[in-house]
């Protein structure tokens, strides 16, 4: 896809966020050798997704790519925060464009609505939530929770039956003519699910679109072969795929795809909860490290992080975590005992602008560490004499740890910020107090 300074093979994909849309953050995913930047049209609306692109491009030379929105049915926006569903409840199901108030659940695109039959199920957010349509007539629709939960506005929803939907919604096409004008040239499309999506795709942006076609539906599945001859990369996206085929499923799934698009020559990348423990937490989990090791073994190209890098609190360390294991696996060879030593280095983000070095401490800088304890071990003494002999308010500048201490050698003085004790002051506080050295 791209070239970086770095000489890793495995490509790195980002989703950018409010985590990661600042220029620190930005700069270092650059600088970890990210190939590609991808933005979520399902998160980003029209009006800001100018600004946004302009706002990456003006800060970094790593290619941006669009993520369509696709053939995909969401929750629309919701009145409040989220709607709380309970069991055996009954509530009418609108479409975004209801201007009412009211207590409903919205879907998007509105006309979805008129596909629907009695008896369909739907489900919201990874089967959080199931509902199923129990009433329609031409002025309303109403469905029965059989699981409740909470629904939230803007979450992936799915139909139980078929329904055939554009590949492009109004604001794919829209997003794809704003980022043919900024030079864009990296679009994916979401749930591919036709050879022929590839084709309107590259209609709606030009010829020169470089296409990854996500498989993320059973239709994208029973088309694989004839979907990755039209495009220009695969990718695995594991967590809507999970939607329509068992989770238990999902490893022989990424397997079989993963063979399909090596059969056909086209690079491959895999998405979805890579690191997602490190979306708040700091180090990954076992699993995750298995998993994003076993997948490369699998034959994938790339990797993807969503949430990780987009709204997680790590994206930095997240795709430093990537790279590292990249470079671990392509190594190629198998670790020895001898070659696992004990370095505490692993947990750290690489430093930006230089590099961690770690060495075992001489002879000189040993006897150097004894002396800070025994300046410490002197200074807590002569403290205590000054406090029971004078009551001096002042002594407690002198009765700090001693790892708090700085040698200065021009001034053959430790130094504590402004404050000082040199070896001539000690030895006099010991014959003024009667403190006998620790050698005596």
């Amino acid at each position: 896809m791209t070239t970086t300074k770095h000489q890793r093979k495995t490509e790195i994909l980002c989703t950018l966020g409010p985590s990661s849309m600042n220029d620190r953050v930005i700069a270092r995913l650059e600088d970890l050798g990210v190939n590609l930047f991808r933005i979520n049209l399902s998160h980003t609306t029209l009006e800001d997704l100018p600004a946004v692109i302009e706002y990456i491009q003006s800060r970094s030379e790593v290619p941006i790519c669009l993520d369509t929105e696709g053939a995909q049915v969401r929750t629309g926006t919701l009145g409040r925060a989220k709607l709380r569903l309970r069991e055996n409840q009954t509530i009418k199901l609108v479409g975004q464009s209801d201007a009412t108030r009211k207590e409903r659940l919205r879907l998007y695109p509105d006309w979805v609505l008129d596909r629907l039959e009695v008896g369909d199920l739907i489900s919201v957010d990874f089967n959080d939530v199931l509902v199923q349509v129990s009433e329609k007539s031409a002025k309303r629709i109403k469905v029965r929770v059989l699981n409740g939960g909470k629904v939230r506005s803007n979450k992936a929803v799915t139909l139980h039956g078929e329904l055939s939907l554009p590949p492009l919604t109004e604001k794919d096409r829209a997003a794809l003519r704003i980022g043919a004008e900024r030079g864009l040239r990296h679009i994916a499309l979401s749930f591919a699910n036709a050879p022929e999506d590839v084709d309107e795709i590259r209609d709606a942006f030009g010829r020169e679109a470089f296409v990854i076609s996500k498989i993320e539906c059973r239709a994208g599945l029973a088309n694989l072969e004839a979907i990755a001859r039209r495009s220009d990369a695969i990718l695995i996206d594991r967590g809507d795929l999970s939607r329509e085929v068992a989770i238990e499923q999902i490893p022989g799934v990424q397997k079989r795809i993963i063979n399909v698009a090596k059969q056909v020559s086209r690079p491959v990348y895999v998405a979805t909860n890579l690191l997602e423990s490190m979306v708040k937490r700091a180090t990954p989990t076992r699993a995750e490290v298995n998993d994003v090791f076993n997948t490369l073994v699998d034959g994938a190209d790339g990797l993807v992080l969503a949430a990780e890098t987009a709204i997680g609190r790590h994206p930095v360390g997240c795709a430093n975590m990537i790279a590292r294991l990249a470079a671990e696996f392509e190594t190629g060879a198998e670790p020895s005992i001898q070659s696992l030593p004990q370095d505490p280095r692993s947990l750290l983000v690489e430093p930006h602008g230089g590099r961690l070095i770690r060495r075992d401490a001489t002879a000189a800088e040993l006897a150097e560490i004894e002396s800070y304890e025994q300046l410490g071990q002197e200074v807590s003494a002569i403290t205590q004499r000054m406090h029971s002999a004078t009551g001096n308010a002042d002594a407690w500048l002198f009765n700090w740890h001693a790892k708090d201490w700085q040698w200065d050698e021009g001034k053959n003085t430790y130094v504590k910020g402004r404050y000082f004790i040199s070896t001539p002051a000690i030895e006099s506080l010991r014959s003024a107090f009667g403190i006998g050295s620790p050698e005596a």
